[in-house]
């Protein structure tokens, strides 16, 4: 596992975000239940997601940096994708792109009863709720296409290369930092990886996935995901994979429940704290109608669909 220089915890520069440098280059910006990433090189920074947009993720990474700032979405979801408006640009793959603009990720609304969901607290200590006067405004978004090989060049051999692993949705990236020898990977797998939303791929289609992102694991040791503040093991993937396999086979544990997606099946049960009772780090939530592959939902009910 790689060791972070963790602990150095950076002045915050509003009660929204909370700033821990976890590598030399690297800084996990934390809103309480997500975190997103700034990895500096000596050219550019890639922030690696956005949060929810609430607060003003821009000017809280002006504090953090004096560099010139690209700014890159693991996939198309509320919690990780708005605050881009607050920089009016964002890479992504082109098959979250619909899925983004779905109101439940980008209304002013969504947003807002995302980040209200869980207990937000003051420098102090105090609890807040946000209002819409704390929704960042939303003034058109430019966005560039990324694909599975792209490779962000930082300067001063900081090079982040783009990885698809369509699973959790059908455009979602992780971002392999080869130096660091991490990975920042999103929601793609982890001890709650949701299959059973709209825009998510079948089981079949996601252990292919797992399978293409097993290639890399030479390149790295450890996964900084969207939620949990911690490092977890590349040993994710295969648990991942092992558990597509019971799914498929229909050996899982099917444990019925609901979600923030509607209703779906948990494939392990789980023990204290949601980790999973077998002793690994992953853990899916599907849908049974999406376990074996079938043609590609395509989201068009909007205005602002990807062509």
């Amino acid at each position: 596992m790689p060791t972070a220089v963790g602990g150095e915890e950076k002045r915050m520069y509003s009660k929204f975000f909370k700033a821990t440098k976890i590598y030399d280059n690297v800084t996990m910006i934390d809103e309480g239940m997500v975190q997103c990433y700034l990895v500096e090189g000596t050219e550019r920074a890639l922030l690696i997601d956005t949060l929810c947009g609430i607060g003003n993720i821009k000017a809280f990474v002006s504090e953090l940096t004096n560099l010139p700032v690209t700014v890159v979405a693991t996939h198309g979801h509320v919690d990780h994708v708005p605050g881009a408006f607050t920089y009016g640009e964002v890479y992504m793959n082109p098959d979250d792109i619909a899925l983004m603009y779905r109101p439940m990720h980008a209304s002013p609304e969504g947003r807002l009863n995302y980040f209200n969901q869980s207990e937000h607290l003051t420098e102090d200590g105090k609890p807040f709720k946000a209002t819409m006067d704390d929704v960042a405004k939303d003034n058109g978004l430019r966005i560039y296409p990324v694909y599975d090989g792209d490779i962000f060049d930082l300067g001063g051999g900081i090079l982040i290369e783009v990885i698809q692993v369509p699973g959790h949705t059908y455009g979602t990236i992780v971002l392999l930092d080869r130096k660091n020898r991490v990975v920042f990977s999103g929601d793609a797998c982890n001890v709650n990886t949701l299959l059973n939303l709209e825009g998510s791929t079948t089981i079949e289609e996601y252990k292919e996935s797992l399978l293409h992102f097993k290639t890399f694991e030479d390149a790295f040791d450890g996964m900084w995901g969207g939620h949990g503040a911690r490092c977890v093991p590349k040993t994710t993937i295969d648990d991942g994979i092992m558990i597509c396999d019971e799914i498929l086979a229909g050996k899982d544990d099917a444990i019925e429940m609901q979600t923030i997606g509607g209703p779906g099946y948990l494939a392990k049960e789980r023990g204290e704290i949601f980790m999973p009772k077998y002793g690994g780090t992953c853990d899916i939530v599907y849908s049974k109608e999406m376990i074996h592959k079938r043609p590609h939902p395509v989201i068009t009910d909007h205005p602002n669909t990807y062509k």
